[in-house]
């Protein structure tokens, strides 16, 4: 049976509270900061992160690549789960393939623990698989 009261969830993008409204709103007024937050639309695929700056959960279309956070300021890559980069072994210099976001990679070929990350950037390389 159809549910004529059906609802949905956002958050403020004001205060960052939990919103619930109606299914079919186009935007939702926050009764504690009366901002005003667009709903995306239907179907939409939504995602979560937490900010790196105040650690606040924040909530996003899913595909995105960055996002503010609107407490402070903070922006935040947004890596989807099936990002892999690829880095060359520190000994061998076989190509190793890993988790985007990993800190190192371990060598399957001569067990060498390549680290990644900031001190790496310029040899490392991201794809979506």
């Amino acid at each position: 049976m159809y549910n004529e009261c059906a609802q949905s969830q956002l958050v403020c993008s004001g205060c960052r509270n939990l919103l619930v409204y109606p299914v079919g709103a186009t935007s939702v007024c926050c009764a504690v900061c009366n901002a005003v937050t667009a709903v995306p639309p239907p179907g939409t695929e939504m995602a979560q992160l937490v900010c790196g700056g105040c650690h606040t959960l924040l909530m996003y279309i899913r595909g995105a690549t960055s996002v503010q956070c609107s407490c402070c300021h903070t922006v935040n890559l947004a890596l989807e789960a099936n990002q892999v980069a690829h880095v060359n072994c520190g000994n061998c210099r076989m190509l190793l393939m890993y988790q985007y976001g990993a800190r190192s990679v371990k060598c399957a070929v001569c067990n060498f623990v390549t680290s990644v990350g900031a001190s790496a950037s310029t040899t490392e390389q991201k794809f979506s698989t």
